[in-house]
């Protein structure tokens, strides 16, 4: 099976908050859609993906600041593992486990098309 036949059967809806809201507005955007993670905009570009992990992160290094003080672009991931149409789930799944990661990004080579 490939990576298009997972976004074609459970949705290509993307999730989306600025660069320069807070970790408090993410939080509460994930939970009101049940999502566990959500990408990441600076003037309508993606420029990382935020996700539950990254709330502990933001915890932590940010000495203990409130949700609400805390930005997301100090706990975002920046440096994207992304999947192509064309993967196939084996060797996707794999590279998720071997990087310990749960969510990725699905690109065409020039737009963003979904996450898994």
């Amino acid at each position: 099976m490939k990576v298009r036949d997972l976004l074609d059967s459970k949705g290509k809806d993307i999730v989306s908050i600025d660069v320069n809201s807070s970790v408090d507005d993410a939080i509460r955007s994930m939970n009101t859609r049940k999502i566990s993670a959500i990408m990441v905009t600076e003037q309508g570009k993606t420029v990382g993906i935020f996700t539950e992990r990254d709330v502990v992160r933001s915890y932590i290094t940010s000495g203990g600041k409130s949700f609400k003080e805390a930005r997301v672009r100090d706990a975002m991931v920046t440096n994207l593992i992304v999947a192509v149409p064309d993967d196939e789930l084996n060797d996707i799944s794999s590279i998720m486990v071997e990087k310990n990661i749960r969510h990725l990004p699905v690109y065409d080579g020039k737009e963003l098309l979904g996450l898994i």
